[in-house]
């Protein structure tokens, strides 16, 4: 098999020859179709989460295979595998846990600490094969298009996942989301597709908020002027939820100051930095920050069964060859991209 594999912090993607594995007991073997990219993987690559005040958390590790957003056929299983066969498409479910910690036996596997997801500390989809260790985290895409499935593996659930949180909504409670990449532009197509949510958006490029209108968005506000934080309020007397998709320290404050008395900030990015907050204005406000991370199997299994009902409308999705991974990479964190890249192995 082909994997290709971090080096030094930064540096290009090793293209490795390996030998494929045979699958065991309950495990599934797949071969990779389609696989997104995502801006963890960045950071991945990178080996550096930042932290705020100049510091980092060392995530760097040599021999890694990144990319969790996968999308294969099911070329051979173990003896002990049950679900599926030979020949299945299937969309993987990469938020593996141990299995047996508290986490894990509330059904949040994606909790787990250090847990097993792929591509994160297992071997991901940035190769021609991966290993999945049940068949369970494999889900059926339906009718929609490969490269568009496998993106529902990460920005879909998060999307999804964040949007759960949110909670029951009064007529007049307003909801907004920071941030309209990748993942933030599903989030839009779930919160009006699903939910019922017409979004305010918020981001600093102008295309990007041009697209979140075409999907049907009313108001959108470029972050870039601070004064849209106030006529935010002022239009929706206070937010009841944000969404950040960013997560930079810009885009919490952004998002804490369009929140009225007792409204949520979901924080789901990971661009880094510090929140430094007032204790007294933490009650004073009444304010819940809220952190969200991808989603549970559960709701990935909810997500797909919306996908092959066709309730959820597609993202752009911008096809290249796994080979170019290093430089899909590159286009990623310099903000070159609209919508989802994801890599075809074939």
């Amino acid at each position: 098999m082909i994997t290709y594999e971090t080096t030094e912090p930064g540096a290009p993607l090793a293209r490795v020859e390996r030998n494929t594995p045979e699958p065991s007991g309950s495990q599934v073997l797949l071969r990779v179709l389609a696989c997104g990219v995502c801006h963890s993987d960045i950071h991945l690559h990178d080996g550096v989460f930042d932290l705020g005040n100049g510091k980092q958390l060392d995530v760097a590790q040599s021999g890694q295979v990144l990319g969790h957003e996968i999308l294969g056929d099911v070329v051979a299983v173990g003896p002990e595998a049950d679900g599926v066969k030979p020949g299945d498409r299937r969309v993987v479910y990469p938020w593996i846990g141990c299995g047996e910690c508290a986490a894990c036996q509330r059904g949040d596997e994606h909790l787990c600490t250090p847990g097993k997801a792929l591509g994160i500390t297992r071997p991901g989809g940035f190769a021609d094969h991966v290993l999945v260790p049940h068949g369970r985290y494999l889900f059926d895409k339906g009718p929609v298009p490969d490269s568009l499935a496998a993106t529902y593996a990460c920005s879909g659930l998060t999307a999804y996942g964040a949007l759960n949180k949110v909670g029951d909504l009064g007529s007049l409670d307003k909801v907004v989301i920071i941030g309209a990449g990748g993942v933030g532009m599903m989030a839009i197509q779930i919160a009006i597709s699903v939910f019922g949510i017409e979004p305010l958006v918020v981001d600093i490029d102008d295309e990007k908020l041009a697209v979140a209108r075409q999907l049907g968005v009313s108001n959108t506000y470029n972050s870039t002027d601070p004064g849209t934080a106030r006529e935010i309020r002022k239009v929706t007397g206070g937010a009841y939820a944000v969404l950040d998709f960013v997560g930079a320290e810009s885009s919490v404050s952004y998002g804490l100051s369009c929140l009225r008395k007792g409204g949520k900030l979901i924080v789901v990015g990971l661009y880094g930095g510090l929140l430094s907050l007032p204790i007294p204005f933490i009650p004073m406000n009444a304010r819940v920050i809220h952190g969200s991370y991808v989603g549970s199997l559960q709701e990935m299994g909810e997500l797909m069964a919306l996908v092959r009902e066709g309730k959820i409308a597609p993202i752009d999705v911008q096809e290249r060859p796994l080979s170019e991974v290093t430089a899909a990479l590159a286009d990623l964190k310099a903000g070159k991209v609209r919508g989802r890249q994801v890599l075809i192995n074939g």
